[in-house]
C-alpha cells in the first residue's frame, strides 16, 4: 500500500534524451523505492499471492504489476522519448532500449571514459580557486566516469589533490605527511585539513588588513600635526607683528 501511495504522488524523474547516466541512476532509485525495479531487471515480478492461488490470480497479478512498471517508464518519458518506446511490450524492453540508444555501445563508453580520465589527469588547482571549488571539479569528473560503469576511486582523487594543490597550502600536505599514513588518508580527512588551513589564511589576511587601518590613521595624524603647529606659530608671529604696528 505504501509503495502504491508513493507511485501515485511522487512523479518519476523525466528523461528528455539528455544526460542519460544521471537519469538512469535517479530512475532506478525511484523504481526501487516503489518496489518496481526488480521487475525491470527480471522482466516481470510476481507480487505476493494468497495461499494456494489459482492460475487466474497468478496471471492477473503478473499482468497488473507489469503494466504498472510500463506506466512508470512511460510517465518518465518526454513526448519525444515516448514516441520511441510506446510500441515496446515490457518494462525491461523499454529500459534496455533506452540504455542502448543513449549510452552507445561498449566501445563508445570506453572512449568517453578515456577522455574523462585524460581530463582528470590534466586538472590543476588555480591560484584563485578554493579547495572546495577544486575538489568539486575533480569529484564531478570522477562521478561521470562512475556513471559510465568504470571506477575512479577516492584514493586517486586524494593523490591528485596532494600532487596538484596550490603552493599556499603545501605546508598542510607536509604536516599530514609527517603525522599520517598518506596511503590511508580519506578524501574527507584531506579536504577538512586543507579547508581549515585555507580558512586560517583568510583570517590572517583579514586581521592584517584590519590591523593596518589604525596604523595608517595614526600616521595621517602625525603628518597633520607639524602642519598645524607651523600654522599656529605663523599665526602667532602675524599677531605679534600686528600688535607692534598698532603700537
Amino acid at each position: 500500500m505504501e509503495s502504491e501511495s508513493n507511485f501515485s504522488f511522487i512523479a518519476p524523474p523525466t528523461f528528455d534524451g539528455d544526460n542519460y547516466p544521471v537519469w538512469a541512476v535517479r530512475m532506478e532509485t525511484y523504481m526501487d523505492d516503489v518496489d518496481l525495479w526488480e521487475a525491470v531487471e527480471d522482466d516481470y515480478e510476481i507480487p505476493p499471492l494468497p495461499t494456494n492461488p489459482i492460475v487466474a490470480q497468478i496471471k492477473a497479478q503478473k499482468e497488473k504489476k507489469t503494466r504498472k512498471e510500463k506506466a512508470c517508464l512511460f510517465a518518465a518519458a518526454s513526448p519525444t522519448i515516448f514516441t520511441q518506446i510506446m510500441s515496446l511490450k515490457s518494462a525491461k524492453e523499454i529500459w534496455d532500449y533506452l540504455k542502448t540508444e543513449y549510452t552507445g555501445d561498449e566501445k563508445n563508453c570506453g572512449t568517453q571514459v578515456l577522455n574523462l580520465v585524460r581530463d582528470f589527469e590534466l586538472q590543476k588547482m588555480k591560484e584563485t580557486e578554493t579547495v572546495k571549488e577544486y575538489s568539486d571539479r575533480l569529484i564531478s569528473i570522477a562521478n561521470k566516469v562512475r556513471l559510465l560503469g568504470s571506477s575512479l576511486a577516492d584514493s586517486r582523487i586524494v593523490q591528485k589533490i596532494i600532487v596538484t594543490i596550490h603552493e599556499r597550502l603545501e605546508a598542510t600536505i607536509t604536516t599530514l605527511e609527517n603525522t599520517k599514513v598518506m596511503s590511508k588518508i580519506s578524501l574527507a580527512e584531506l579536504l577538512s585539513a586543507l579547508q581549515a588551513q585555507e580558512q586560517r589564511c583568510v583570517m590572517r589576511q583579514e586581521g592584517a588588513i584590519e590591523g593596518g587601518l589604525p596604523i595608517k590613521h595614526q600616521d595621517d595624524e602625525k603628518n597633520r600635526r607639524p602642519k598645524n603647529k607651523k600654522f599656529h606659530a605663523a599665526s602667532g608671529e602675524n599677531s605679534a607683528f600686528g600688535n607692534k604696528n598698532k603700537a
